[in-house]
């Protein structure tokens, strides 16, 4: 019987696993942490968003610069499939308000124990603590508890992640291995990244508080989205869909009344007497919550604007960043392999035999059902194209 290894124990590492092992291949599973699916079991603390319920096209608009090579792969294994895929692991799912698609149970243990016995009834071998170090000729070589192992096997997929959470053992420390075995890659940027801002201590009574109904503009990117005041800065949906404009520094601007015009709100400021102050207008015409007058004041201290610029400040406010948190901060990485570097079946041109699949590959995405979609869907496109290739070199 044929073997394949699998090393990474997430979601598209489980994929890989769950398609090569129903083609009737051996299939042997490495993950260097003690337990499987850490990431995504840290993922279903928010509800693990599974997916998002929209069309096929502006679905595959969210991949940006990856979306055309990923097409094929989340064709084979669009939103719907997703869903019908979870309850075939007896996960019943719902789809919330804005099209995010969700397990019913709001969380990703049951999913991941039935996964994980779906994968035992197909006869996978799981080995935990085992930490891929490369390759000693033909063979992998892993650090485990009973010292350096190693593995011979009839193909190989590769699904180490990115490079964000380490602790939850997506380290990119893989990326040296592959570069020495001449693969091309792109160098690791944070994506869904939330902004270091310096605040003054006057915004500290509003650290924890939602900024709701918003609008946010990076370069030629814009998003409607909430975003949280922390003590480090801003975090959330509102800001992660950015990320590619704030890696290059774009001025970001927010629109604090994004469902009312300009025209509207310069109307209405026009009715009110000239002795009306700024704080007032902001509170009790325009009932701001007070998040939102804070981070006003926050951003115009020391400059704050004529009755005349009122709105527009208010419209494209400012926001002073000093950059993006660190990357092992960030949801997701950008970077990773070159699809320039892999064939159409997500095999390594310079080392064949080997298939990448998961965040180790050169694409992003925004939060809401995007990311572990495409992990999925590209895990089993490696899986079966590993599967295609044994069964051609039988």
């Amino acid at each position: 019987m044929r073997t394949a290894l699998v090393i990474g124990g997430g979601p598209a590492g489980l994929m890989a696993a769950d398609v090569l092992a129903e083609a009737g291949i051996r299939v042997i599973l490495c993950e260097a942490k003690p337990s499987i699916g850490r990431k995504l079991l840290m993922a279903g603390k928010s509800g693990l968003n599974l997916t998002k319920d929209e069309a096929f096209d502006p679905f595959m608009r969210q991949y940006t610069g990856a979306s055309e090579a990923l097409r094929p792969m989340i064709a084979a294994f669009d939103a719907g499939a997703v869903q019908d895929w979870a309850r075939g692991l007896g996960q019943p799912v719902f789809t919330g308000s804005s099209g995010r698609v969700f397990p019913a149970a709001m969380k990703a243990s049951p999913l991941l124990r039935a996964w994980l016995a779906r994968l035992d009834r197909l006869g996978v071998h799981r080995r935990v603590r085992w930490r891929w170090r490369g390759w000693d000729g033909a063979e992998a070589v892993f650090e485990t508890p009973s010292g350096r192992q190693t593995l011979a096997a009839d193909a190989t997929v590769l699904a180490l992640g990115g490079a964000s959470w380490a602790r939850l053992g997506s380290d990119g420390a893989w990326a040296e291995t592959l570069r020495g075995a001449g693969c091309d890659l792109a160098r690791f940027a944070p994506a869904n990244a939330a902004l270091s801002v310096k605040w003054s201590h006057h915004m500290r009574p509003h650290f924890g508080a939602a900024l709701k109904t918003v609008g946010w503009r990076a370069g030629n990117l814009t998003s409607r989205g909430e975003a949280a005041i922390s003590a480090r800065g801003l975090e959330g949906g509102g800001l992660y869909a950015l990320t590619p404009a704030l890696r290059q520094s774009e001025a970001l601007f927010v629109d604090l009344i994004p469902d009312q015009p300009a025209e509207k709100a310069l109307a209405r400021l026009a009715q009110k007497p000239s002795k009306l102050r700024l704080g007032h207008w902001l509170k009790n015409t325009l009932r701001l919550p007070e998040a939102k007058t804070a981070l006003f004041f926050e951003m115009t201290a020391g400059a704050l604007p004529e009755r005349a610029a009122w709105v527009k400040t208010i419209k494209t406010l400012p926001i002073n960043y000093a950059g993006l948190r660190p990357m092992d901060e960030a949801i997701s990485t950008a970077g990773g392999v070159r699809f320039a570097a892999l064939t159409p079946g997500l095999m390594l041109k310079a080392r064949p035999g080997v298939f990448c699949a998961g965040e180790m590959l050169d694409w992003e995405a925004p939060t809401g059902g995007y990311l572990l979609t495409a992990c999925l869907a590209t895990g089993r496109w490696a899986g079966l194209s590993a599967a295609d290739y044994l069964a051609a070199a039988a």
